[in-house]
C-alpha cells in the first residue's frame, strides 16, 4: 500500500490554492502564487459533461461565475473558457494543473462526492483523475469524503496514496445522513476497508478519540480549514500538517 510522501507534512497546504484578492481559488494563478511561496496545494475535482475532471470546488457555478447551472451540465470547453469573477482567470482542467505545477510542489486532490449524499452513486470521476495521475511525476495523494470513491479509486490506482477527509459529521450539517451514518463516518470506520494512509479532518474535531487512535498508529494527520496562527498552534498539538486560507503560515 502507497504511503503518504514525507513531502505533505513539511510545508503548510494551501486550501484551493493561495487565492485572494483577484486570484480566486482553485485557479491557475493560485496555483502559481503557491508555488512560488513554496506551499503545497489542495484543490477539489468536479466533473463537466462530458466526465472531464475540472478543479473546481461547488457542484454549479452560481458563487464563482455568477452562474446557477450545474458543473456536469456544462461542456469542458465552456468551462475551460469561464471567466471565474473578479479576475480574468478560468475554470482549469486537472490535466492542466498537473502540467502547471509538474511536481514542484505536493498536490492534495479531493474529488467531490458525486452521490451527493456520501452513497454509493459514485460515477466515473476517480477514473478520469486516476488515468490522469498515471503519468504524473511528483507527490500527490487523493482523497474524498465519500470512503466508497476513494476505495473505488485505490482499486484501481493501488501505487497513489489515499485518505479520507472526516470531520465530526454534527446533524446541523449533515441533514441528508441518518445518524447511524453519522456516527459510522465519524469514527472513521471505512479507514483500513479502502486503503487509506492518512486522514485530512476538520480542525474544530481534533479531539475526537478515532484521531487519537489513528495518529497512534502512526497514521498522518492532515487538517482543514486553518485561518489564523492561534487556530494553527492549537491543530499542530494534534495535527501533522494543516491545510490554511486567509493568512501566511511560516513555511
Amino acid at each position: 500500500m502507497a504511503t503518504l510522501p514525507r513531502a505533505f507534512l513539511t510545508a503548510p497546504i494551501t486550501h484551493r490554492g493561495l487565492h485572494g484578492d483577484g486570484v480566486p481559488e482553485n485557479s491557475l494563478a493560485a496555483a502559481r502564487a503557491a508555488i512560488d511561496a513554496g506551499y503545497g496545494i489542495e484543490m477539489d475535482i468536479q466533473p463537466a459533461s462530458d466526465g472531464e475532471a475540472m478543479v473546481f470546488h461547488d457542484y454549479d457555478l452560481k458563487r464563482l461565475a455568477n452562474d446557477p447551472r450545474p458543473i456536469t451540465e456544462i461542456s469542458v470547453d465552456e468551462l475551460t473558457g469561464t471567466e471565474l469573477s473578479g479576475s480574468r482567470e478560468v475554470i482549469p482542467t486537472l490535466a492542466e494543473m498537473l502540467q502547471l505545477v509538474a511536481g514542484r510542489v505536493p498536490l492534495l486532490i479531493e474529488i467531490k462526492d458525486q452521490d451527493r449524499g456520501l452513497g454509493g452513486h459514485i460515477g466515473d470521476l476517480h477514473q478520469r483523475v486516476a488515468s490522469l495521475l498515471s503519468s504524473y511525476d511528483g507527490p500527490v495523494a487523493v482523497m474524498s469524503f465519500n470512503p466508497r470513491i476513494v476505495g473505488a479509486f485505490h482499486k484501481i490506482a493501488p501505487d497513489v496514496p489515499v485518505g479520507l477527509t472526516t470531520c465530526g459529521y454534527g446533524e446541523q450539517d449533515w441533514t441528508m445522513l441518518d445518524e447511524e451514518t453519522r456516527r459510522h463516518l465519524r469514527d472513521i470506520a471505512d479507514f483500513d476497508d479502502v486503503g487509506a494512509c492518512f486522514i485530512s479532518h476538520d480542525h474544530n474535531d481534533l479531539d475526537n478519540p478515532r484521531v487519537a487512535a489513528l495518529k497512534a498508529q502512526g497514521v498522518p494527520i492532515l487538517c482543514w480549514t486553518i485561518r489564523s496562527a492561534a487556530h494553527e498552534a492549537k491543530a499542530r498539538r494534534i495535527a501533522d500538517n494543516i491545510t490554511f486560507e486567509g493568512y501566511r503560515p511560516a513555511s
